[in-house]
């Protein structure tokens, strides 16, 4: 019997493949667990489409993120920090801090989990470089510039 899985199942198939099983597994097992559905002629039509819609929307979703990536790529982002006089900042600089100073200086909003930071976070003075996850697809370096607020 031929049937299209609704969740991913372990040595069998993932999500949205059209499989062969024993009758008894799908009737006893995959359909009352509503695991998969039977593979007609018109859930195939509906999976097909569903297929078409999801490809360009994640299409959509790359191409944002490279027109993103391009404004981010070779800018720096200036941070004005309170610090001693050996450079040693109070407190530090997370991907909090440089997801804000993106917002209002180059008005790009980035999610902070995205945001990755050398060292994780910036305890002292100087430039430092951060790399930004837009989509599995693109990754974008740009650099920091902690300066002293003075």
């Amino acid at each position: 019997m031929e049937i299209i899985l609704k969740e991913d199942i372990v040595n069998l198939g993932f999500t949205n493949d059209i499989v062969t099983v024993k009758n008894g597994y799908a009737r006893n097992y995959l359909f009352p667990k509503k695991l998969a559905i039977p593979a007609t002629e018109s859930s195939k039509k509906i999976l097909a489409e569903t297929i078409k819609q999801r490809s360009r929307k994640l299409e959509k979703m790359r191409t944002d993120a490279l027109s993103i990536g391009e404004r981010l790529d070779n800018i720096t982002v200036n941070m004005s920090v309170k610090a001693t006089d050996e450079g040693k900042i109070y407190g530090s600089v997370t991907n909090i801090n440089v997801a804000e100073a993106l917002k209002a200086q180059h008005d790009i909003d980035i999610d902070r989990k995205k945001i990755q930071i050398q060292g994780d976070h910036i305890k002292e003075l100087g430039q430092y470089k951060a790399t930004v996850a837009l989509h599995k697809d693109v990754k974008v370096e740009f650099n920091i510039n902690v300066i002293n607020e003075a």
